[in-house]
């Protein structure tokens, strides 16, 4: 059953003549699903440049915080730009330093933080790279498999989520050490408490036969992580990693591009187990889809850097920041709750969903509204679904949502924090029948 708001075949003449434009001039490498082609955006809808109407429940892949064309943040954005466009960093100005206090009084630690302006998440995590290497005067570090931290080649040397990100770009920057993400759905070491295994097998295996602990900058970590299918990990995990961390001075870096600023609840995920990490980098929700970065560490730790150590040309742009600033503020004003109350609620959606589709929907997990939802084929079996999953994103397309999938055969449910219930209601209503045509 198609929504009532798809007026045309999917995609349109509208689309279709866009399609073939963008066929010749822009790069095959983009990781398309299905042809959507934008015309405009309001809050938790889009349309397409045929006038049908979608539910958005990709929010530009966790970007659009605070929905499409915010008007609170579109004031912003129009103050600033009556301002200036641009002044490097080298210089001064009221937006980039009123960011930067916003952001010491959220930042998750007990000390004062500083920021460092960058561009993106992929930039963000390089910054970050740097700044633990330069102040601990350590070379090596530990990610984690399945985590996604960007594509640039300091970044794309943490990334395993899939590995068509590292075909043809070998070697990135050296000196990674990758260990599995405890995941409790598909353990990948033995014990029960897979948070507790992993950091067994960081501690007694690999510390003592391959990396030594004291050569580690810093461990590099998605409290929640996102590409590799939305896997929260067990109580003990990151209170654990925090520990370890203290034991051998090595600095614990929180990735929270896609998991911070108000997604899963709380401001940051890894306040949701009381953890402090030494460095956050930020992006995507941050600016409600201005680009914009951020490399978040204790002062302890930043104000060792030296003039010229780091430095960026457009970081810090005063219309990013004044929409940054922007978004943080509804984001603790109300979103972040709202984020929390309509997470519980989808989940508990989702969750009788599971009771009737048992052989097909495996588990549903997250925190907020970072949800995921694990296809499978038997429940047994938990075979991953990996073609059903991508054909239940184009045909929930088709019916109407924008949906996108993460890890082997992982749904990801992540709307704009604005979502209401009508309009969760209608998505996950669309959703089941979409998910009934592909079966």
């Amino acid at each position: 059953m198609r929504s009532q708001h798809i007026r045309t075949e999917l995609p349109g003449p509208n689309a279709q003549a866009m399609l073939e434009r963008d066929r010749r001039v822009v790069s095959p490498s983009y990781p398309r699903d299905y042809p959507f082609v934008m015309s405009h955006g309001r809050d938790t809808e889009v349309w397409d440049v045929d006038g049908n109407r979608f539910i958005d429940f990709a929010a530009g892949i966790a970007v659009c915080s605070t929905g499409h064309a915010h008007p609170s943040v579109v004031a912003a954005i129009r103050t600033a730009t009556e301002q200036f466009l641009h002044i490097s960093s080298d210089y001064w100005h009221e937006e980039q330093i009123r960011l930067a206090e916003l952001v010491a009084e959220i930042a998750p630690f007990e000390e004062p933080a500083m920021t460092f302006f960058c561009n993106s998440g992929t930039e963000a995590v390089e910054g970050a790279l740097k700044l633990a290497r330069s102040t601990s005067g350590r070379q090596r570090f530990i990610g984690f498999i399945g985590g996604f931290h960007g594509r640039t080649m300091g970044s794309l040397a943490f990334t395993a989520s899939k590995y068509s990100q590292q075909a043809g770009f070998f070697p990135a920057m050296p000196g990674v050490t990758h260990v599995p993400y405890p995941n409790t759905y598909r353990p990948l070491l033995s014990g029960e408490d897979q948070g507790k295994a992993v950091l067994d097998y960081i501690e007694n295996v690999l510390f003592q036969s391959n990396v030594p602990a004291n050569e580690v900058a810093g461990i590099l970590v998605e409290p929640i992580q996102g590409e590799g299918g939305y896997l929260v990990p067990p109580e003990s995990f990151l209170p654990g990693l925090r520990a370890l961390c203290d034991r051998h001075g090595i600095l614990l870096i929180a990735d929270e591009v896609q998991a911070g600023a108000g997604r899963t609840g709380k401001m940051f995920a890894c306040e949701h187990w009381g953890v402090q990490p030494d460095i956050v980098t930020m992006a995507k929700g941050v600016g409600s889809g201005m680009p914009i970065g951020l490399v978040v560490a204790k002062r302890s730790i930043m104000e060792k850097w030296k003039r010229g150590a780091h430095g960026n040309t457009y970081g810090g742009n005063p219309v990013c920041c004044a929409a940054a600033s922007a978004t943080l503020e509804l984001v603790r004003g109300g979103l972040m709750q709202n984020a929390a109350t309509m997470g519980a609620y989808m989940t508990e959606r989702l969750l009788e969903l599971q009771s009737r589709y048992p052989d097909v929907i495996g588990e549903v997990r997250g925190k907020g509204l970072m949800i995921g939802v694990e296809l499978i084929q038997g429940r047994t079996a938990r075979t991953p679904a990996k073609e059903m999953t991508d054909r239940l994103l184009t045909q929930a397309w088709r019916n109407g949502v924008l949906l996108l999938s993460c890890g082997a055969s992982t749904l990801r449910l992540m709307p704009p924090l604005t979502v209401t219930k009508p309009i969760a209601d209608e998505a996950m209503t669309i959703i089941e029948q979409s998910l009934k045509a592909v079966l």
